[in-house]
């Protein structure tokens, strides 16, 4: 099961590296607007409008994937054991009514204040 894990993982993270680098290659709707007046060559290496549907293609048959991913890891998440060992998940711990019992070696002691008054705050 934990390998499966892995494997979705790895799909998931491969479909959305591969999904960023389509989508910054892809010309925006506006772009050819620059090159209309001079600013620009508008070819592409696909031709004008099949570099749109290929990489728009791709990228929708990408995103499915990214999302079919991402349900196979959460119920992956959700489909564990509940012996997990999770602290929310486990009772908490009663404290009997006196409180917890205070032993010899738990005690904290005060440190001894010098008599002769070298502690004190002097006023006026």
């Amino acid at each position: 099961m934990n390998a499966i894990v892995n494997v979705v993982l790895a799909v998931q993270m491969l479909t959305a590296l591969a999904m960023i680098g389509l989508i910054l290659i892809q010309h925006g709707k506006g772009a050819d607007m620059g090159a209309a007046f001079g600013s620009g060559s508008s070819g592409s290496l696909f031709g004008a409008s099949g570099s749109a549907n290929f990489l728009s293609r791709t990228t929708a048959v990408l995103a499915g994937v990214f999302f079919v991913a991402t349900l196979a890891l959460a119920y992956f998440g959700n489909a564990r054991p509940a012996s997990s060992g999770s602290v929310l998940e486990s009772p908490a711990a009663t404290v009997p009514a006196g409180g917890p019992a205070v032993t010899a070696s738990d005690a904290v002691v005060a440190p001894a204040v010098p008599a002769s008054g070298a502690g004190q705050i002097p006023t006026k």
